[in-house]
């Protein structure tokens, strides 16, 4: 049996079974949870065929998503902005990089108009890093945000964002538009960006994070990690800590999966049973919801992610700009970065 016990408060006791790490299968083949079935129901050509009428980008096909089949048979798709062409290269990531030469300004009204079509009643919005923009492409995203509003007053916005290399206006311009949901992926744990995400900042996103709360404390914060990179336990539970610790509320945990033979390796393969162990112990650190499995990605599910999450802030509430005034503890800082305050990990006994 395995005991969680928070300082301070309530003992909290789970019994799951003790999991033993799973060894990488042999190269080419995967175990069998992470089996899905190949895309290719009417609903999916729909909206594969409605994309491309629209001239819209989706991560879900840049990024080779698990998921694509069972998200656009339920026309729900992640909108990809900005063009689909990443000024970084991330040893995880299937995105093209190189040198972007697009910026569609016609993009947010054709989207918006896109989602209203659909009728949607909640979209993920993300793009590539466009660090060749002054701005990250702050000021796209948030068109892109205030079109949707427009042309789908009903629909909620979650903004899986990038860093915008620390610019503090740049996150301020995107939440000025008020999106129901920030988002931003943590991807790793500290020790592998250098390895895994070149041109991110481990402190850097946390930095994001804790001023995203000091400036816009109404919009609920959330972030993802990819396993298998050959991260250990206790990182893994130290980075969870570090984003409750910056009032990150909603967590996803999905299992890493080689897009092609030049990205990094898959350390490991995680079991089910270990995904839910972490879960528990997300739980236990005080994150709202946290979504974890094999095939977890950061927009799968992201409506029942919100929903279970408690988060209600319909669009009928967004007027003004919401912002905070300056953070009085130096968040507020043209480039943002830091560590946060710890915030204690469960304790973890075994009986």
């Amino acid at each position: 049996m395995i005991r969680f016990e928070r300082t301070g408060s309530l003992l909290m006791t789970h019994s799951l079974p003790v999991i033993q790490p799973t060894s990488l299968a042999p190269e080419g083949r995967k175990p069998a949870w992470l089996k899905v079935r190949a895309p290719g129901g009417p609903n999916y050509m729909r909206l594969k065929s409605r994309l491309r009428e629209w001239n819209l980008h989706s991560v879900c096909e840049e990024a080779r998503c698990p998921n694509i089949g069972e998200c656009w048979e339920d026309a729900t798709a992640t909108f990809m902005i900005l063009g689909d062409v990443c000024t970084r290269n991330c040893g995880y990531c299937a995105i093209a990089h190189g040198t972007p030469v697009w910026e569609d300004r016609e993009e947010p009204e054709r989207l918006g108009r896109a989602v209203g079509e659909l009728g949607l009643e909640y979209v993920v919005i993300t793009s590539v890093n466009r660090d060749d923009l002054a701005d990250g492409g702050a000021a796209h995203w948030a068109a892109t945000v205030r079109a949707v509003r427009r042309h789908a007053p009903r629909c909620r916005v979650e903004v899986l964002i990038p860093d915008f290399q620390g610019r503090t206006a740049s996150l301020e311009t995107v939440l000025e538009a008020r999106p129901d949901i920030l988002n931003h992926n943590t991807e790793t744990v500290e020790r592998l960006y250098k390895v895994a995400r070149h041109g991110g900042r481990y402190a850097r996103a946390l930095g994001l994070f804790r001023h995203a709360r000091a400036v816009a404390p109404a919009v609920p914060t959330k972030s993802g990690l990819i396993l298998g990179l050959g991260e250990e336990r206790d990182e893994l539970i130290a980075t969870m800590r570090d984003l409750r610790g910056v009032g990150v509320s909603i967590l996803t945990l999905g299992q890493y999966l080689r897009p092609s033979p030049q990205h990094l390796p898959v350390a490991r393969y995680y079991h089910p049973d270990e995904f839910a162990e972490l879960a528990t112990v997300g739980r236990a650190l005080g994150f709202t919801h946290v979504e974890a499995g094999p095939l977890v990605r950061s927009s799968y599910h992201a409506k029942r992610q919100a929903d279970l999450a408690g988060s209600h802030l319909g669009p009928a509430t967004h007027g003004g700009s919401g912002l905070a005034g300056p953070d009085t503890n130096g968040a507020g800082s043209h480039l943002i970065s830091g560590h946060p305050p710890k915030v204690p990990a469960p304790r973890l006994s075994l009986q």
